[in-house]
């Protein structure tokens, strides 16, 4: 069958399985968009900004585990993909990005609209491709899926020049690729795996870690198995909740920056960690000179570079998250009865002590509305079931506090890059995976304004989600540091001229509801989630002056975090 490349490339999608593609046109891609006109199996979302296109399709996948596909023009539509790109890759999200370019005969002459599309994203992406032939597209795009989906997930790009997607060549989509410079591994080494367990079953103060790649490799209920028959203490990352239901007894919570004091506590005071799919951020870690010093630490990840980059590794073990717990699981099955239950349950009684500081616990004001409350009244009304998008900054931290998640795959944030304006887009694509349930995105007053055209696309495709926009009139993170580190000089976060987001819900076509006082928060947020077809922008006016609580400072380490205000040892540590 000969087609031209523009018709190679969209039959290409469509032998993927592609649902969705979340673009915006221009004259580079005219032949592309020309072609998806042409046929009814893809369905194409026209975001208002190329940046909202890559998060729609990072939330869509996410959320599903799918492949998320953009389709940008040249130009200025590649440079304004990158925050996104960027965002994809730092949390190893599976996407396919196709940017059309100038003319092949026009590329390095700095013609109309042309960027080095390959050199500029390099750096954020798994791999990028420039199609140079015709014949090369339908190899391309399956090498391109491939390389997205299978090791460690990430964005590719893939650049076709427009003369490209006018030519003609016969349509042949490979079944397999073979790529002899990209052999990921999945199976994790047998004789590492028994070392790992072996050092568990010593252990006297275990802790189990979970981060994103719990969640991206589909391993929660093999994870959840593990952590039953172990009955170890367990915690994870912004990225990884979800993994293991917050309700399990074993789960302390998430640990880091803004973690639980026990979670954190038993990180420092360890002696053997289980790290499965996380990497050892500095968030997550503190100072890495006083990071869990008597820990011996094993560690699964499909990522070889990953593994050993931040801290020391007593037992490595490459491979698959989920396909590596199902022989640990297995094997353990004879040797469970080898584990010191004195020592571990003596360890359980420790952390219950330190659970005791009810670290999370904050006060109610009955004329401020506190952040806090907020979440907790949308973990109630929604009875959990939802899916939780977020932007960044405070309310991105007390919604991973606050509401908590029985599921992986609902909790849908930008955790590496910490990218403000990721909610809306994100939320965009995870309705349209899942058009019957209930899609939340909780933002604040500066980051929604990041992507808030977006708006406008919700209206189009006609999707229900509820923004929450906990609003402090700050951009409060940076407030808070300000606050703590910087003597409270506020320099630029405070957020002049804030619009009336309520008149803005309703001029993009939405409903618009204001909550000014502790009183009204249950009643509006009832109201906005009986209005079950529409899209509803709740602006709730809440407390300035809170802060995310407990918190570890730059420089320090697990056993130093700064708790509420008020707290005896946290006023002791810091006169110390």
């Amino acid at each position: 069958m000969i087609l031209k490349g523009a018709d190679i490339l969209v039959r290409c999608l469509q032998d993927e399985g592609i649902e969705y593609i979340f673009g915006y046109p221009g004259g580079a891609a005219l032949h592309i968009y020309d072609a998806v006109y042409r046929q009814d199996k893809i369905k194409h979302i026209l975001v208002r900004h190329e940046q909202g296109a890559t998060h729609a399709a990072d939330g869509y996948a996410r959320a599903t585990g799918k492949v998320g596909v953009v389709l940008v023009t040249s130009g200025p539509g590649v440079t304004n993909t990158v925050t996104g790109i960027a965002t994809a890759f730092m949390d190893s999200m599976p996407m396919v990005v196709i940017t059309a370019q100038v003319p092949s005969h026009l590329i390095g002459d700095d013609a109309f609209q042309e960027v080095d599309t390959v050199g500029i994203t390099r750096p954020c992406v798994k791999h990028n491709f420039l199609v140079k032939d015709v014949n090369q597209l339908a190899e391309i795009m399956k090498k391109a899926f491939y390389v997205a989906t299978s090791g460690r997930p990430g964005p590719v790009v893939v650049d076709i020049p427009k003369d490209i997607t006018a030519q003609t060549a016969e349509y042949k989509y490979p079944q397999t690729v073979n790529m002899r410079s990209y052999q990921p591994r999945t199976k994790g080494h047998t004789k590492q795996i028994e070392r790992g367990i072996e050092i568990l079953l010593r252990a006297k103060k275990p802790i189990i870690y979970t981060g994103g790649g719990a969640v991206i490799s589909n391993a929660a209920q093999a994870l959840t198995q593990l952590v039953d028959t172990l009955k170890f203490p367990s915690t994870s990352t912004l990225m990884g909740l979800g993994a293991i239901p917050a309700s399990n007894p074993c789960f302390l919570g998430m640990l880091g920056m803004h973690g639980t004091y026990e979670s954190n506590m038993a990180m420092y005071e360890c002696d053997v960690m289980l790290a499965i799919g996380a990497r050892f951020d500095d968030r997550v870690t503190g100072e890495l000179a006083k990071f869990s010093p008597n820990s011996k630490i094993v560690q699964i990840d499909i990522d070889p570079a990953s593994i050993g980059k931040n801290v020391a590794v007593e037992v490595p073990i490459v491979g698959d998250c989920h396909t590596v717990l199902l022989v640990m699981n297995e094997q353990l099955k004879t040797k469970v009865d080898k584990i010191d239950r004195a020592a571990v349950d003596q360890w359980w009684e420790i952390i219950n002590q330190w659970k005791t500081k009810d670290s999370l616990a904050y006060d109610l004001d009955d004329k401020a509305i506190k952040p806090q409350y907020v979440v907790q009244k949308l973990l109630e009304i929604t009875k959990g079931d939802a899916y939780i998008t977020s932007d960044v900054g405070q309310h991105q931290m007390w919604a991973a506090q606050y509401y908590t998640f029985e599921q992986p795959r609902r909790w849908i944030n930008s955790g590496g890059l910490g990218t403000m304006g990721f909610g809306l887009p994100a939320a965009m694509g995870v309705q349209l995976a899942f058009p019957h349930d209930v899609v939340v995105c909780i933002t604040g007053d500066a980051s929604i304004q990041m992507c808030l055209q977006e708006l406008s696309t919700c209206l189009q495709y006609g999707l229900p989600i509820k923004v929450i926009n906990l609003n402090n009139q700050y951009m409060g993170m940076v407030r808070q540091w300000q606050e703590f580190f910087y003597d409270r000089r506020y320099s630029h976060s405070y957020m002049d001229a804030l619009p009336d987001f309520v008149k803005l819900a309703e001029s993009y076509g939405h409903i618009g509801m204001r909550v000014e006082n502790p009183g009204q928060v249950d009643d509006v947020l009832a109201e906005a989630f009986s209005m079950k077809d529409r899209l509803v922008f709740v602006d709730v006016i809440t407390d300035h002056t809170e802060n995310v609580y407990p918190m570890i400072a730059a420089g320090k380490g697990h056993n130093e975090m700064h708790l509420k205000p008020g707290d005896k040892d946290a006023q002791e540590r810091e006169l110390a």
